[in-house]
């Protein structure tokens, strides 16, 4: 695999939010805890190292190894378990929701990212351990965001209803499914491998929460990811007294919104916040559904139905029953940092946009605050496409740039005629600064007269302009139908292809390297975006 790097700010697709922060801009920093360079690390581990019990620890290897008993454990993943129970082991995590066959391509670009992170962190600080975490949004109940995934040209869709957390969701009626996404496989070697992995995961687990835990185990196991679900009550119960807090005080609503009005006050007046926080940030989760929590006067409601709790009633179920509450967005990576002894979180710009807004409750709750590690960004393609890409004469940056920009900047380039009028505008702008010249010469009424004369003839060569650079399109007819083939291989639909591709299309062109080849090209801590040649 060849790479080059372009930065993300001049890929033109990303939020100016996410380019000031790998810029560190200044109107950010009391955001976030630090900024994640290697020697950053070593404060995060002392933070961290005081606020992580033993016991805490203790609880979570025994889930993990009670979890990792449904599959065939890899020796790397026996001994991040095995490392994990020592005081000096610390986690690197990232978090996805369940996505079929794991969705888009940068599910897989946050992993290798995250698994990276940790080898870096081990020649840094050879007395530490670090271990990849893979964390799976079990509770989130978006069926239609985790239902479907892009393969090739086809969209491949899981349609059910569905109530509550997808995670419990029974996988009988996806198996006609899995079996026309087969009959597209093709009969390479790497096909019958992904079908192996289809029998491994989706036919032959009783949810989709095993499903993912299993596929994933597969992908990655060999590189020592651990591969957490959260929802269990063991883990809850640890978390058990930060849910008590919320509902008897409801004081991450404040805190997350006055951090909104600092974001504003301090960055940016015109920010808009990624997530909006609730009174009460929990759901209650049942055989039936997931319900927001609510409170009306002295009684706790699930939203959408007629059941109430009295507050000794409902904690006496936060006592005995803590598995069904379940946080939301805001008191996810709160959940994440109580019961990990995590340094860092990996994510994409969405992701990191809404732990912005975070870390004045975490210090309200004395929790550290993880770093904040944007993932790594990937654009794929074949060497036969990396030889029409050199043919056209096109750079990095010119790929990034939306279909049209494209077509028409290098349109400009190969024409034999040159496209651009200004020097006719110039040679107006002239003319007309003559005619303001007698304005105060004669009478009110004569400026108004050149300036709407001006405005009409500038207008009027733009629209020459415009019309040139179509009629010459259609004589580069061939070249432009070059280009628009080539950004839409890469582009798909004008978006970036890790966004809607799976990584299914590219296994079956690179095979088992496909990988290997991520892990040792992406490199976590370069805020670049990868361009890497198959």
């Amino acid at each position: 695999m060849q790479t080059q790097h372009i930065p993300l700010q001049e890929t033109g697709r990303f939020s100016q939010l996410i380019c000031d922060y790998l810029s560190q801009k200044k109107g950010l920093q009391d955001f976030y805890s630090q900024y994640p360079d290697l020697e950053n690390f070593q404060e995060a581990m002392d933070r961290k190292r005081v606020h992580f019990s033993k016991d805490t620890r203790s609880v979570l290897v025994d889930v993990l190894q009670e979890q990792y008993t449904a599959v065939e454990m890899t020796k790397a993943v026996s001994n991040n378990l095995e490392l994990l129970a020592k005081k000096n082991t610390f986690t690197i995590t990232t978090g996805h929701q369940l996505c079929l066959m794991t969705g888009p391509l940068y599910f897989i670009y946050k992993i290798v990212s995250t698994i990276n992170l940790c080898k870096q962190l081990k020649t840094r600080y050879p007395k530490s351990n670090f271990v990849p975490v893979y964390w799976m949004a079990s509770e989130d109940h978006d069926f239609e965001e985790v239902s479907s995934f892009q393969f090739q040209d086809k969209k491949i869709k899981w349609n059910r209803e569905t109530a509550g957390a997808v995670g419990a969701l029974p996988l009988d009626d996806l198996q006609a499914v899995l079996d026309t996404f087969e009959t597209n496989l093709g009969k390479q070697p790497e096909a019958a491998v992904v079908k192996a992995w289809l029998d491994q995961s989706y036919r032959n687990a009783a949810d989709l929460s095993e499903a993912t835990f299993r596929l994933v185990h597969k992908l990655f196991g060999a590189s020592g990811l651990l591969v957490l679900e959260p929802n269990v009550k063991a883990l809850k119960n640890l978390f058990s007294p930060f849910t008590k807090e919320e509902l008897d005080t409801q004081s991450s609503n404040e805190s997350v919104l006055f951090q909104i009005e600092q974001i504003k006050a301090k960055y940016d007046v015109n920010y808009r916040p990624q997530v909006n926080p609730r009174p009460i940030n929990l759901f209650y989760l049942t055989p039936k559904g997931r319900f927001r929590i609510e409170k009306e006067e002295d009684y706790f409601v699930l939203q959408g139905t007629e059941q109430r709790f009295t507050k000794s009633e409902f904690f006496a179920l936060l006592e005995t029953h803590p598995e069904r509450f379940s946080p939301n967005v805001i008191l996810r990576p709160l959940y994440q940092e109580v019961i990990l002894p995590n340094l860092c979180y990996i994510g994409g710009g969405g992701e990191i946009a809404y732990w912005f807004q975070l870390k004045h409750n975490f210090d309200r709750l004395q929790v550290p605050f993880p770093l904040l590690l944007v993932r790594n960004s990937v654009l794929l393609y074949a060497n036969k496409l990396g030889k029409k890409i050199d043919k056209l004469g096109l750079e990095p940056s010119d790929l990034f740039l939306n279909r049209k920009a494209l077509i028409d900047k290098k349109v400009r380039e190969i024409s034999e005629i040159d496209l651009d009028l200004n020097f006719l505008k110039e040679q107006l702008e002239k003319q007309f600064a003559y005619l303001q010249t007698l304005v105060t010469k004669t009478d009110k009424s004569f400026k108004g007269a050149v300036e709407a004369q001006q405005k009409k003839q500038v207008k009027g060569v733009e629209h020459l302009e415009k019309r040139l650079l179509k009629a010459q399109k259609r004589v580069l007819t061939d070249q432009v139908q070059r280009l628009e083939l080539l950004h839409d291989a890469l582009f798909p639909k004008d978006q970036l292809q890790e966004r809607s591709q799976n990584f299914i299309s590219f296994y079956l062109e690179i095979g088992s390297d496909f990988i290997p080849g991520l892990l040792d090209a992406l490199d976590p801590l370069n805020s670049d975006f990868t361009l890497i040649e198959y």
